[in-house]
């Protein structure tokens, strides 16, 4: 199983869904506050390429923000990039 990690802000609603959605899919995850940390948030959107919270990776893929992880269960996706790390056929991100 691929390890979630969750970039985020406290009081950010998009946030909170992501973290409602993974956590009602029984799926473990890192949370990680991006509040007190700008250096850290400078680094996160750098490498999402991204300016928005928040900023969820699966393994190495980058899935996006809620929308994007909101889609891919919408899809079915979401369970299978999670037990098998596998980056989806348009390169992971969506």
């Amino acid at each position: 199983m691929s390890q979630v990690v969750l970039y985020g802000t406290r009081f950010c609603p998009f946030c909170t869904a992501a973290r409602r959605l993974l956590t009602a899919k029984g799926i473990n995850y890192q949370d990680i506050a991006l509040d007190n940390d700008p250096a850290l948030r400078a680094s996160v959107m750098d490498k999402s390429s991204r300016n928005t919270v928040p900023q969820i990776w699966v393994g190495d893929v980058h899935v996006g923000g809620y929308t994007d992880l909101r889609q891919l269960e919408v899809d079915g996706h979401l369970d299978k990039l999670i037990s098998t790390g596998v980056e989806l056929p348009n390169g992971g991100s969506i």
